[in-house]
C-alpha cells in the first residue's frame, strides 16, 4: 500500500514523498544517541528524549557535572597508587553522572581516557607511564560499575571505548607542540589500545570493547586496523567523528568507513559515529556554526542526518553534545535550559523509535529527507525534514498529503521559525519552510 505526500518546491514542479507501510526495512536504529547525560536542570526534559545511549566524553568540562569525574586521571588521580585498592579511586562524581543517566532511562557508553585539553598546560593526555597498569585501572572502573566493586553498581554497561581522537594533532606534528587529545605518536597509541583491549576482553569477554573515536578515520584508520589485527586484539566497534554542513558528506564518510572495516576483516565490528554536529568550517571568525546549531537550521540538519543515516551502513549516531552552556548544545539554552529547536528533532526521532520498525519512504527531490516507522498495531509515523545549507534558498514548500484509500493523517507536529512543536490542525496542505521538520501521524481507517 502506498502513501504519497506531494509538495510544491522552489520555482516550479512538485516533489513526491512516498511511504509504503508494507515494505519493512528493519529496526529503527539508535540515530538519536548522544554525548553526555542530564543535569539537574535538564533531567525532566531529557527523559522525554528517550536517549538510548549517552557517551561520557568531555563530561568534566561541563561544570554542571562536577569537574572531578569520568576521566582516568580524575578517577585514579595518583598513578603511583595501588591499582587494586578501592582507596586509590574517586568515583563519587562519576557515580552521580551515570546514575542520572539511568534516571533518564539512558544507557551509559563509557569513554575510557581523557577529555580534550585546550589550555596551555596539559595534564592527562600524555601516554601512560605503564600501559599494563592503565589497562588494570580501566578493569577496576568496569568492575565498579558492572560488578559492584568498591561499593559500586551492577549497571550492565555494554560499551567501553578506549580513548578519544588520538589522531587529532598528528598533522604537522602538533602533538609535539600543542597537543589536545594525545601527546604521543600514533604508534604509541596503537600499542596502548592493543594492551588495554586484550586485557579488558580477557576480563570481560561479553562486553563490547572498541574505539578509538578517530577525528580523521580515513587517514589513520587503516594503519590502526592493520596493527590491531596483527596483534590479535579485539575491536567490537570502531568509533569515529564527523562535523560538516552537508548530510551527504556524512553519508559519504560512513559508507567509506564501513567499506574500510569490511576490507580489513572487521565485518562484524559495529561502526559508530559518536561525535557529529553542524559545522560550516573550523575557521569561522564570526562563529556562524555556533549561532546556527540551536536554531531551526540546526534542528533541520540534525533531522536530515538522522533520516539519511538510518538507511546507511552505520550502527549508531551520537550527537555532540548535550552539555548545557556549550556552543555544541543545540537542545537547551545556556543556564536557564529553555528548550530550543534541535530538542524536537531528537524528540521526533524518539517517536519513530517507539514504533520500532522502519518502513519504506523516500523523496525524489533534493533537500527533503524522510524516515517512516510502523508500530505493532499498524500505525505509521513519518518524519519529513527540509534542510538547506544555502541560506539563500528560503522559499516555502506546500506539503499536501495524498493518501490511498484506507489511510488518513490524524495529526501533525511541526518545528520551524513559527514555533516549536506546534500542531496545526489536520488539513489539506501544510507549509514547510526551507529549514523545518514535521512529524506526521498516519493511521488506517
Amino acid at each position: 500500500m502506498l502513501l504519497l505526500l506531494m509538495c510544491g518546491v522552489e520555482l516550479r514542479g512538485q516533489a513526491v514523498v512516498s511511504v509504503n507501510p508494507s515494505a519493512v526495512r528493519g529496526a529503527v536504529k539508535p540515530m538519536n544517541a548522544a554525548n553526555n547525560g542530564p543535569t539537574g536542570n535538564t533531567l525532566e526534559s531529557y527523559k522525554f528524549l528517550r536517549i538510548p545511549f549517552a557517551r561520557t566524553h568531555d563530561t568534566p568540562l561541563g561544570e554542571e557535572y562536577g569537574g572531578h569525574c569520568i576521566d582516568i586521571a580524575q578517577v585514579f588521580p595518583d598513578f603511583s597508587a595501588n591499582v587494586n585498592s578501592p582507596k586509590s579511586y574517586d568515583f563519587t562524581n562519576s557515580d552521580v553522572v551515570l546514575l542520572n543517566m539511568q534516571k533518564a532511562g539512558t544507557k551509559p557508553f563509557y569513554r575510557l581516557g581523557q577529555s580534550i585539553e585546550h589550555q596551555k598546560k596539559k595534564y592527562g593526555i600524555y601516554p601512560p607511564a605503564n600501559y599494563r597498569k592503565w589497562a588494570k585501572i580501566c578493569e577496576h572502573i568496569i568492575r565498579h560499575y558492572n560488578e559492584g566493586w568498591a561499593d559500586g553498581f551492577e549497571m550492565g554497561i555494554e560499551y567501553w571505548e578506549i580513548w578519544n581522537e588520538p589522531d587529532l594533532d598528528q598533522p604537522q606534528d602538533r602533538w609535539k607542540t600543542d597537543p589536545r587529545t594525545w601527546a604521543g605518536t600514533m604508534e604509541q597509541f596503537d600499542e596502548l589500545y592493543v594492551v588495554a583491549a586484550k586485557h579488558l576482553k580477557k576480563c570481560f569477554p561479553d562486553l563490547k570493547i572498541g574505539g578509538p573515536a578517530f577525528a580523521n578515520p580515513r587517514k589513520y584508520g587503516p594503519a590502526f586496523l592493520d596493527f590491531v589485527k596483527e596483534k590479535g586484539a579485539p575491536l567490537d566497534f570502531f568509533s569515529h567523528h564527523m562535523y560538516h554542513r552537508k548530510p551527504s558528506r556524512i553519508v559519504e564518510d560512513v559508507r567509506i568507513i564501513r567499506k574500510m572495516l569490511d576490507e580489513k576483516g572487521y565485518g562484524a565490528a559495529e561502526s559508530i559515529l559518536n561525535e557529529w554536529n553542524y559545522n560550516r568550517s573550523w575557521d569561522e571568525p564570526d562563529n556562524y556554526s555556533g549561532k546556527m546549531r540551536p536554531t531551526v537550521k540546526g534542528a533541520a540538519f540534525v533531522g536530515a542526518v538522522m533520516c539519511a543515516c538510518q538507511s546507511e551502513p552505520v550502527d549508531m549516531l551520537m550527537y555532540y553534545d548535550l552539555r548545557p552552556n556549550t556552543i555544541w548544545c543545540g537542545p537547551w539554552s545556556p543556564f536557564v535550559c529553555d528548550l530550543r529547536p534541535p530538542y524536537w528533532a531528537l524528540y521526533y526521532w524518539a517517536e519513530l523509535a517507539d514504533y520500532g520498525t522502519q518502513v519504506e519512504s523516500g523523496c525524489d527531490t533534493d533537500n527533503i529527507y524522510t524516515c517512516a516507522a510502523r508500530s505493532k498495531d499498524g500505525g505509521v509515523r513519518l518524519l519529513v525534514v527540509r534542510y538547506h545549507e544555502d541560506d539563500s534558498q528560503n522559499a516555502p514548500c506546500e506539503v499536501s498529503p495524498h493518501l490511498p484509500d484506507g489511510w488518513r493523517v490524524t495529526g501533525v507536529r511541526m518545528t520551524d521559525s513559527q514555533g516549536m512543536d506546534r500542531r496545526p490542525g489536520v488539513a489539506g496542505a501544510y507549509t514547510m519552510e526551507s529549514n523545518s521538520i514535521a512529524l506526521f501521524e498516519i493511521a488506517p481507517l
